[in-house]
């Protein structure tokens, strides 16, 4: 059922809230998705002629030649370690004010924005599923790797679509044709549809490009996050659009992959069509979620 509710202070700005209930894997219809991005432009346009267009496609030609199986390898095991700062969740928020992601043609505005208008956007149509509200604000903080403290990566080793390695690249992959460069491209033991892999063998054994998913998804995991499985899956994998929106690599998938990508499917309509100039009153939101950082989180965690 749908209630329509008058301005609530708690929240960082007004809407129509949805109750959630056993059918909610579905899109509610609470949030409207805008028809254009901040730029005007349809969302995701890669081709459109804006002022961000020759960045974006610089920074994927950079990032399809040398996010390969090796280099991948190479950057778990370094920041896998989580030995470079000890920090909370919500002074991870605010560290990202300092980033803006070179890779998304559809908002230049600093991240903690991006993180709360996501967050908002789930809450209004789903009000009871708060590892869901957590998990849209928490799901981009591993671009903190473009920060000094962790040794300041390259745009093109943190932000952007993300991809399995270790087997063929999909044309599905936006700028698929850079793949051309890539160490990977003409080697035999990961040009194939299932390189390194055996079908069926669940997404966990995949080895994805390095970036913010990856590196944030082995913070919640090895900090031992309370969050289900579900957050988890949509935290690793929200910039991995050729599975959900093109529907590739689904034969890597197991059973609890193509459940959990249910969710990964709702959430990815908030991640991508919240992206908005109008910006969410932090001061007002911020004790719901720290909150919510309490119960799934522990008090400090590393990095």
């Amino acid at each position: 059922m749908t209630i329509l509710i008058d301005h609530r202070p708690e929240f960082g700005f007004e809407v129509e809230e949805k109750v959630s209930n056993d059918k909610d894997l579905v899109y509610n219809e609470g949030f409207e998705m805008p028809h254009a991005n901040a730029f005007g432009h349809n969302f995701r346009d890669y081709d459109a002629e804006t002022e961000r267009q020759g960045e974006v496609e610089d920074f994927y030609r950079t990032n399809h030649i040398y996010q390969t199986y090796d280099f991948v390898k190479t950057m778990r095991a370094e920041y896998g370690k989580l030995d470079k700062v000890e920090m909370s969740i919500w002074e991870c928020c605010e560290l990202l004010n300092n980033v803006v992601d070179e890779s998304d043609p559809d908002l230049d505005e600093p991240q903690i924005q991006h993180l709360l208008q996501t967050a908002e956007a789930i809450r209004k149509d789903y009000p009871y599923e708060d590892w869901l509200h957590l998990t849209a604000l928490i799901h981009d903080l591993g671009k903190v790797l473009l920060d000094p403290s962790f040794g300041e990566l390259p745009q093109w080793a943190v932000v952007g679509d993300t991809f399995p390695v270790g087997c063929a690249f999909d044309e599905s992959i936006v700028h698929h044709k850079y793949f051309k460069e890539n160490a990977d491209y003409d080697n035999s033991a990961y040009n194939t549809k299932l390189g390194a892999y055996e079908e069926g063998c669940g997404l966990d054994n995949v080895l994805m490009s390095w970036g913010h998913d990856d590196y944030m998804y082995l913070v919640a995991k090895e900090n031992k996050s309370t969050l289900p499985s579900a957050g988890l899956f949509i935290i690793r994998y929200h910039s991995f659009y050729a599975l959900h929106r093109a529907g590739a690599y689904k034969h890597l998938m197991n059973e609890e992959d193509k459940e959990n990508l249910k969710w990964l499917q709702i959430f990815n309509k908030y991640d991508l069509y919240s992206k908005s100039k109008v910006r969410v009153d932090v001061e007002k939101v911020k004790p719901y979620y720290l909150s919510l950082i309490d119960k799934y989180f522990p008090a400090k965690l590393r990095w």
